[in-house]
C-alpha cells in the first residue's frame, strides 16, 4: 500500500519541487497539497501546476478540510504555518519532514514537543552533499582548532527572507561541535564599521542575496600561509525535495520521536 503524502506550502519553490518529485516514483501518492489562504496557486490541479498531467488533487488553503490519518506532511512553508499546522497532525497521527527554516526557540521547542507525539524529521537542508560537507567542517574544525579563523559564507536567490540561511546555522554548529563549544558564544553575525581586528576563536558569518542562486555554502579555514575551503554548490532544487521525498518514505515506518536526515543516511 502506498503512504500517502500531503504537501504543506505548495505554492512555493520547494513545495512544487517536492510535488515534482513524488511524480518522479510511485512508491509514495500525492493526497493533498495545501498553500495560504491567499496564495495564487489555491485551487489549481497540482499536475497543472508543475506543467504535468492533471492529477485530480487541488491546492488547498484549508489542511484541517483534506489531511487524511497517518499521511507523512512534507513542509516546506513558514513557521507559522507550521505551528499551525501542528494540532492538525497530532490529532491525526500524521508524521512530518519539515525543511521549514527561521523558527525561533519557541517554535523550535514547540516542534520538539509535537515529536513526542509523532515522528518529525527535521533538516535545514536535505543535500546528502551538505550532509558530508557538515561531517567534514566538524572534522577540520576538530583537527585545526584555534589555529585557524573560520567563517561561513552563504549565497541565496533574492527572494530568500531569512539569513543566515538554515543550511549555514546548520555548518556552524557542526563547526562548533568540532571546536567543543556552543556556536552562539562565539558567532559574529555582523560586522559594519570600526569593529577592529578579528577577535581569536570566533565564527563568522556572511551572507549573499541575489538572482536566482540555489543555495551556496562555504566553511572557511584561514590560517598563516595557506587556508581551507570546504564548499557545497547546489544547481538544482531538485535535489532537496528528492531528498524530503526519500526522507517521507523511510519517516513512514518510524515511531514518534525527533529525527535528523543523518538517521536516515545511517
Amino acid at each position: 500500500m502506498s503512504t500517502k503524502i500531503c504537501v504543506l506550502g505548495a505554492g512555493g519553490r520547494m513545495g512544487q519541487s517536492v510535488i515534482r518529485a513524488l511524480f518522479e516514483q510511485s512508491a509514495l501518492v500525492l493526497s493533498a497539497a495545501v498553500d495560504r489562504p491567499d496564495g495564487e496557486v489555491v485551487g489549481k490541479d497540482c499536475g497543472a501546476l508543475i506543467g504535468q498531467d492533471r492529477t485530480g488533487v487541488s491546492v488547498s488553503d484549508d489542511l484541517a478540510a483534506h489531511l487524511e490519518p497517518q499521511t507523512v506532511v512534507i513542509d516546506f512553508s513558514s513557521p507559522d504555518a507550521l505551528m499551525a499546522a501542528l494540532p492538525v497532525l497530532e490529532s491525526r497521527d500524521c508524521a512530518l519532514v519539515t525543511g521549514t527554516t527561521g523558527l525561533d526557540a519557541a517554535q523550535a521547542e514547540r516542534l520538539d514537543a509535537a515529536s513526542q507525539r509523532i515522528p518529525v524529521l527535521r533538516s535545514d537542508n536535505f543535500s546528502v552533499g551538505v550532509a558530508l560537507m557538515r561531517a567534514l567542517a566538524q572534522r577540520a574544525a576538530e583537527v585545526l582548532g584555534e589555529q585557524a579563523d573560520i567563517e561561513i559564507i552563504e549565497a541565496h536567490h533574492r527572494r530568500k527572507v531569512d539569513a543566515p540561511s538554515g543550511t549555514a546555522l546548520a555548518v556552524g554548529r557542526s563547526v562548533a561541535q568540532g571546536l567543543g563549544i556552543e556556536l552562539d558564544s562565539v558567532a559574529d553575525w555582523t560586522r559594519h564599521g570600526q569593529v577592529g581586528p578579528r577577535g581569536d576563536g570566533r565564527v563568522g558569518f556572511s551572507v549573499i542575496r541575489g538572482g536566482d542562486i540555489v543555495g551556496e555554502h562555504t566553511a572557511l579555514f584561514a590560517m598563516a600561509g595557506e587556508r581551507l575551503e570546504i564548499t557545497h554548490k547546489a544547481t538544482d532544487r531538485m535535489i532537496f525535495a528528492r531528498g524530503a521525498v526519500r526522507a517521507a518514505g523511510w519517516l513512514a515506518a518510524q515511531d514518534a520521536g525527533l529525527y535528523a536526515l543523518e538517521d536516515l543516511l545511517g
